[in-house]
């Protein structure tokens, strides 16, 4: 009996793939995700989205691997207050999932949806929020393999500190008190069962005990503030933090002060450092204005809200998440110093 294809698999396979985007997404599905013939797996994107899912979904069709794909506004209005119960089914029977979307504002819940259903089934899971041409282009070239090396000698050294300081000559200057209760994890962009990840890769984060210091936001802010806003360098955001909360955030943008500091106040802990990361691939050259991205440049970031307790063993929840990127760290673990001026003094 033949089964109908769905009308969005007929869609993506229809249109032809931009060679240049092959590279990124065969790098995606063959080594980021290592997907096998015999995994089926679920491809979400939408309408901005569509011709990059096209390439990614070629890909799963060139191992010959099962897939369901949909694009999101075939299924309801965007902003999407949630996912789809039809999406929500198919994370249900997949081993390997892809989120290649562009964000839209409030539409967090609807991703932490998707995320509770990969957790729980330990779908390797690749998030792909605001991916654009220019990213398939550089980050999602990266060489993983030589990614994952730094970054397992990251994570070999913060994972018995005690505390990680940062600064920049911008005026950053903060401190990371660790706590040994929370676990550090890798995205390097090759991703486990254990833990979804965002494509490009390249960080290990953790939540904290505590923060405190001064963090100039010459990079990118995240979520949906990140398109709005893009590259801070000429208009940066100065934060203060104490006691790993937001106290103060000062701009000579008026507006990005405004909404950064309303995201940041959406429930009890929105102001409350949930991360503490260390972008790790070396690979990229520069902020470029796309969050997705620039929290993978080699540096600190950190973010306020939901501290993916599930997987580093925090207690508490926010409903947001929003990272911050800044440029040109020079970073402390305990006494040794790994970064200068942005660049690892450790090597792949």
């Amino acid at each position: 009996m033949n089964v109908p294809v769905p009308q969005a698999q007929r869609r993506l396979s229809a249109i032809a793939v931009d060679p240049e985007l092959v590279p990124g997404a065969r790098n995606a599905v063959n080594v980021c995700l290592d997907v096998k013939a015999a995994e089926r797996v679920a491809v979400i994107t939408d309408e901005a989205t569509k011709e990059i899912a096209a390439a990614l979904v070629s890909e799963v069709e060139a191992l010959g691997a099962p897939y369901r794909a949909w694009v999101l506004e075939d299924l309801a209005p965007r902003p999407l207050s949630s996912l789809p119960q039809e999406i929500l089914d198919g994370l249900e029977s997949s081993q390997v999932s892809i989120f290649a979307v562009q964000a839209q504002t409030n539409e967090l819940k609807s991703r932490m949806q998707m995320t509770d259903i990969v957790n729980r089934r330990k779908i390797r899971h690749a998030h792909m929020v605001n991916i654009n041409r220019q990213i398939m282009l550089e980050g999602m070239r990266a060489d993983y393999l030589k990614v994952d090396r730094i970054s397992l000698k990251v994570l070999e050294l913060v994972g018995r500190a005690k505390a990680i300081r940062a600064k920049t000559a911008a005026g950053t200057d903060v401190t990371a008190t660790l706590n040994p209760n929370y676990r550090w994890l890798k995205t390097s962009g090759i991703i486990s069962p254990d833990k979804w990840g965002n494509l490009p890769g390249g960080e290990v984060f953790t939540t904290p005990g505590e923060v405190n210091g001064t963090f100039v936001i010459d990079g990118v802010v995240g979520d949906y503030l990140c398109v709005k806003f893009g590259d801070l360098r000429a208009n940066p955001l100065t934060i203060r933090v104490r006691g790993n909360r937001l106290r103060e955030a000062h701009s000579t943008n008026r507006e990005l002060e405004d909404d950064f500091w309303r995201y940041t106040h959406t429930d009890k802990n929105s102001d409350r450092v949930g991360e503490f990361a260390i972008g790790t691939n070396i690979e990229l050259k520069d902020v470029i204005g796309q969050i997705l991205q620039d929290e993978k440049f080699p540096g600190v970031h950190i973010a306020f809200g939901n501290p993916y307790g599930a997987h580093t063993g925090a207690e508490w929840y926010s409903s947001t998440h929003i990272d911050v990127v800044g440029r040109k760290f020079d970073i402390w673990v305990d006494d040794q110093q790994i970064m200068r001026d942005g660049r690892f003094l450790l090597t792949a």
